[in-house]
Order: C-alpha cells, then structure tokens, then sequence
C-alpha cells in the first residue's frame, strides 16, 4: 500500500509550549486514517499543519512525495488536500449548488472578461464544472435541498453540505475534522455511510479527527492516539482498545478497556 501522506517527526510549539511533540505518521492511497485523544491533545494542530495554517518547527509534511510543509493554505488545497471544519463554514445566504460550486473555484481557469461576457470557455467551464456539482448533489443525497439557502437547512444536512464542498475540490486527501459533531444517532449514522461510500466508492484516503469512539472504532483502518502533543499509540482499532497507555491516557489508571468503545 502506497502512502499518499507522510507526517514525519513534526514538532510545534507556541511561545514554548508544545502543540505537537516528535508526531509520525503515515496515511495509504486507499486508507481511512484516524487521529484520536483527549481535548487539547493536538488534533486539530495535526490537521492545520498538515493543510498549512501552521509551519512546523521541525519535520516534514510530504503529500505524494511532493514537499508542502509550510505552504500557504490554497497551495496546499490546489495540490489536492481538502478540509471540513468542526464548525459548519459555509455561506448560509447561498443555495447548496452555489455553495458547492465554491468548491470547484481552483479548477476554474477563465478570466474576469471571459466571465462577463460568458461565451466560449467560460461557458464551457461553468457547464463542467456545475455538472460535477449536481453529481455530487446526488451522490450524498442532497438533491431536495438543492436550490435552498444553507442557512435553513437542518445542521446534520449542513454538514453533510460541507462535506459536498471538500468533495468537489476533487482532493487527493480528506481531512475530516469531527465530522459528527452535534448530531443525532441518525445523522450520525447517515453520515458514517457516506464516510464509508467515499472511501470505497470514490477512493479517496481520509484523516478523521473525531470524539465518537464507537464511529472511530467501527470506520477507521488505524488509529492514531495522541495526548498533550505527544503519540501515544497507533494501530488498529483493536490493538488500540487494548493498549494499557491509551487506556491511561483517556481513563486514568482506573479505566477499562471498555470505556473506549461508548
């Protein structure tokens, strides 16, 4: 299995604090990867370095061997990484089309002129480009929403918006930062299976920070523990509930290793 991600011994802090302490890891072409540990363990850190909010301090962030430690965001994005947020970020004032359509902003490649006039090319792009859209419309299901503003759609039909606008980036690599995050058992579920339909469908490898154990345990091929900045652990799920410092880690030395599948 190829690795289309290597998080090689990265190191960074803030005013000598330690956000992220000697990490390693890799992620295969074909694997749901997924980072896990208490709050403030440096989750998120991982994935702004990795998408370039953040420049390390030491290590380096290769993604299909090509160098992006430190590159600004959109270099990052163009290279093929796509991110959601814990936090629904989208325009609530435009329809769920216009808000996919966002998404496919750095395959566009005609001009302020071309746009104005809308002939030749840039008719031509924002034809292919709004035909991506409404495939991915239908691929997770949004088609009765399509035309509304995102601002009066239900919260688990927003996340699964920005979900379909990472998608339509076309990326090489998914980032999915607490995609369940406020939802119910049933959108939680719902969205597990499109998590599942873009790996095995789409083939796109994925990182998933997420607090839901029993939705790590059940999707994710490794897992990664890491707790204050430091790994922990890494393995598969099942070596992972059974590793006495993850245990430690998230129970204190009384927990069990039961506690890591609620």
């Amino acid at each position: 299995m190829s690795d289309v991600l290597r998080f090689s011994d990265v190191k960074l802090s803030f005013a000598g604090v330690k956000a992220i302490d000697g990490v390693d890891f890799t992620v295969g072409a074909d694997e749901l990867f997924a980072v896990i540990g208490p709050n403030g363990a440096g989750k998120t850190s991982i994935f702004n370095v990795i998408s370039g909010v953040y420049r390390p301090q030491q290590g380096r962030v290769l993604l299909d061997d090509v160098d992006i430690t430190g590159l600004r965001p959109d270099k990052v994005a163009r290279l093929g990484v796509a991110r959601t947020f814990q936090n629904v970020e989208l325009f609530r004032q435009l329809t769920v089309v216009e808000n996919l359509m966002l998404g496919r902003h750095h395959h566009m490649r005609y001009g302020t002129l071309a746009a104005i006039a809308w002939l030749g090319r840039a008719r031509r792009e924002e034809l292919q480009n709004r035909a991506r859209v409404e495939e991915i419309v239908d691929f997770l299901e949004l088609a009765q929403w399509r035309r509304m503003p995102v601002g009066l759609l239900p919260y688990g039909v927003q996340k699964r918006v920005e979900l379909g606008r990472a998608l339509a980036m076309e990326p090489r690599l998914l980032l999915l930062d607490e995609p369940v995050a406020g939802m119910n058992l049933e959108e939680t579920e719902d969205m597990a299976r499109y998590i599942l339909d873009i790996r095995e469908e789409l083939g796109i490898p994925m990182i998933l920070v997420e607090h839901d154990m029993g939705l790590v345990m059940d999707l994710a091929d490794r897992v990664l523990v890491v707790d204050f900045g430091v790994p922990v652990a890494c393995g598969t799920p099942g070596e992972v509930q059974q590793n006495p410092d993850v245990i430690r880690a998230y129970l204190g030395e009384t927990g069990v290793a039961e506690g890591m599948t609620a």
